[in-house]
């Protein structure tokens, strides 16, 4: 009779070989398949992510985060605000954005949030983002005046406008809302009574990411180094949305030359002096500024003047080519700072730092989607009229 390999049962086999590897391992520990521990770890030598911080940063490290035993309530704080404007509809998409913040910074900075809503908050909306925040939660209804258009537009000029921009595939060219956004953005946020108790302010919005761990406070520098705005992101505006926008300007500086700084920005700004401009501005989705800026004599003049001539509706103004107008001819140049080391993306541009930044930051980007050399990006302009400047994180 030939032989006849018994019938094992899968559990049996299993058993039978991880039995016999046991016993391999315990009488032979140097055998080819023992795998030392030492396999699985690196052989690089630690080196403390801190060593490569910029001379302004050490000071302002995160109490709590690095080990030094101060804890969130014991450390200087400034008086600051995370804001957002936001809709109960956007809720499944702010979450993710405020957890990145939460776990990137604000589980030991410590600084409450705003929300803004032209409609109630509706009680799931409070309640999850109440969650999501590990400070306290505010929930303010915006006044319907400062939201809606205003009554003395003429609506058929702005209806004629969107109409135009509708056949010229303008983005958001025939949206009414959009529009209310950018003028309330512009002239009305800081006035909310929610923010009169803030001095700063960080602008939020919905599906937003940051890449990178924060280690300082960039509240704390803007106080301490007294400035009024900061940006990641810089890039062209559409020229189809801001036609008259700079004549308008033209002509407030020269109604007003007192409100214009000396040291202003306007080499940003314009490539010829003032004659045009070249259409830059700061990406508003991000930025850090001094509210008491914009509720200021001059940046009040500047908007009541813009208000006046209804360009947010018979064009389609922004909030942003206005802030960075704003803050770029009535605030020196030197009072506007650039966060090259904190990452962030709002679709489709990314701020990803690059070098030292990346490491020291844990930032899960690909520095080669860093958007600052990009053609379209205005950030090398930026760089130019601040010459000798190094700046960390960007290329």
């Amino acid at each position: 009779m030939p032989f006849q390999i018994p019938s094992i049962r899968p559990r049996t086999a299993i058993a039978l070989v991880l039995s016999l590897l046991s016993l391999v391992l315990l009488l032979h520990p140097q055998s080819p398949i023992s795998i030392p521990a030492s396999s699985f770890s690196s052989s690089k030598p630690y080196v403390s992510p801190y060593s490569s911080y910029p001379p302004n940063i050490p000071e302002r490290q995160a109490a709590g985060w690095n080990g030094t035993g101060i804890g969130r309530e014991n450390r200087r704080r400034a008086n600051a605000t995370f804001v957002m404007l936001a809709r109960n509809s956007d809720l499944y998409e702010i979450l993710p954005a405020m957890q990145n913040m939460e776990d990137r910074f604000n589980w030991w900075a410590g600084y409450d949030w705003v929300f803004l809503n032209d409609q109630p908050f509706s009680e799931e909306f409070i309640r999850l983002t109440s969650d999501q925040a590990s400070t306290k939660t505010q929930f303010g209804l915006i006044d319907p005046s400062e939201w809606n258009q205003p009554d003395w537009i003429d609506e058929d000029k702005a209806t004629k406008a969107r109409e135009q921009m509708i056949k010229e595939n303008v983005i958001y060219g025939g949206s009414v809302p959009y529009r209310n956004m950018c003028r309330y953005n512009s002239g009305f946020f800081f006035r909310h009574p929610l923010l009169l108790q803030y001095r700063f302010y960080w602008r939020m919005e919905q599906s937003v990411k940051f890449f990178c761990d924060l280690h300082y406070d960039p509240f704390l520098v803007m106080e301490d180094e007294k400035k009024v705005y900061g940006f990641t992101l810089s890039l062209f505006e559409y020229t189809e949305t801001i036609v008259t926008l700079w004549d308008t300007v033209k002509e407030f500086m020269t109604l007003h030359p007192e409100h214009v700084a000396k040291d202003n920005s306007m080499d940003f700004l314009s490539d010829d002096g003032g004659a045009e401009y070249n259409h830059c501005h700061f990406w508003s989705n991000f930025e850090i500024g001094d509210l008491d800026f914009w509720r200021g004599e001059a940046y009040m003049a500047f908007f009541n003047f813009l208000e006046s001539k209804g360009g947010f509706y018979y064009e389609r103004w922004g909030d942003a080519p206005v802030h960075s107008l704003g803050v770029g001819l009535f605030a020196p140049k030197d009072s506007i700072k650039f966060f090259s080391d904190i990452g962030y993306y709002h679709g489709p541009y990314s701020h990803c730092p690059v070098g030292d930044a990346h490491r020291v930051g844990r930032c899960s980007c690909k520095e080669e989607d860093n958007f600052d050399s990009h053609w379209f990006s205005c950030t090398n302009k930026w760089k130019k009229i601040h010459p000798g400047k190094n700046w960390f994180g960007s290329p």
